[in-house]
């Protein structure tokens, strides 16, 4: 027997196979559940990043919700705007159409007297012409009987077979051979044409209308082949006639011709009447 026999040794005992393999089950456990539980440690941080997902999804929603709005109040503003645009052009059209329909009735106006003057005119010229022309043939036949006496202002030596009313209308028109001619006069001192025949007329209960126009259409109308005295004779046409006369029988007319031979007697070759109208 060794003399150290009874020494302890001091060398550790060599631990067992199976006490290394159960301590290293522990520590591997351990560290297991230290995993797990770091894993489960961020899982459970992770969560409030799931909730705030979400968010982005709705601030879409939102801004597809705020730009469908915008489009749609900006077609309505777009809408309006054109409406009133449209209505304003209307407008626009409507007063210049009534503007220049104002225009169109002025002119017109505006023509129609200048025909009636240059009508005055013509015929106040063929007047004056027509006197000249009475005037020479009354020097050449100042012996003869049964003519005018051609100075526009007597009275007719013919005989007029004139009877009742037209007899009467006669008779006024010859007695106011030699008065004067006034534009719009109706008696007793002046006349113009239409006065002249107008008041004539009324003398026999007849009511005429004042002017020529309305005069030319106011009885039958007659051809001036057919004429008989008392017939109204017109110058123009039915309608727009610029001068009337009274017709006296034996081809003479007594009328309110113009200012310079006021109210006379004139063959009808003095100035050729375009109608006749039959009221009596």
């Amino acid at each position: 027997m060794s003399h150290t026999a009874h020494i302890r040794s001091h060398r550790k005992p060599r631990r067992s196979a199976s006490s290394l393999a159960m301590r290293a089950g522990v520590a591997g456990g351990v560290l297991s559940t230290l995993a797990v539980a770091g894993a489960a440690g961020p899982a459970n941080a992770a969560e409030p990043v799931t909730q705030t997902l979400e968010l982005p999804t709705l601030t879409a929603d939102l801004a597809t919700q705020a730009a469908q709005s915008a489009d749609a109040t900006q077609q309505a503003a777009a809408n309006y705007q054109l409406q009133a645009e449209r209505d304003a052009a209307a407008a626009k059209a409507a007063k210049q159409a009534k503007s220049d329909l104002a225009d169109a009735k002025q002119k017109a106006a505006d023509a129609k007297k200048k025909a009636e003057e240059a009508a005055r005119k013509a015929a106040a010229e063929r007047a004056t012409r027509g006197t000249t022309r009475i005037a020479l043939t009354a020097d050449d036949t100042s012996g003869s009987t049964g003519t005018s006496t051609g100075t526009g202002t007597g009275s007719s030596t013919g005989s007029s077979t004139a009877t009742g009313s037209a007899a009467a209308v006669i008779s006024f028109v010859k007695s106011q051979l030699g008065k004067a001619y006034v534009s719009g006069a109706t008696g007793p001192s002046a006349y113009d044409c239409s006065g002249l025949v107008q008041t004539a007329f009324k003398q026999v209960g007849v009511s005429l209308p004042r002017v020529s126009q309305d005069q030319s259409t106011a009885g039958t109308q007659v051809s001036l082949s057919d004429l008989q005295p008392g017939d109204i004779l017109y110058w123009g046409s039915a309608g727009s006639a610029y001068h009337v006369a009274v017709y006296v029988g034996d081809g003479m007319f007594v009328g309110a011709q113009n200012p310079s031979s006021g109210v006379s007697e004139h063959p009808l070759s003095y100035d050729q009447p375009t109608g006749a109208v039959r009221v009596l």
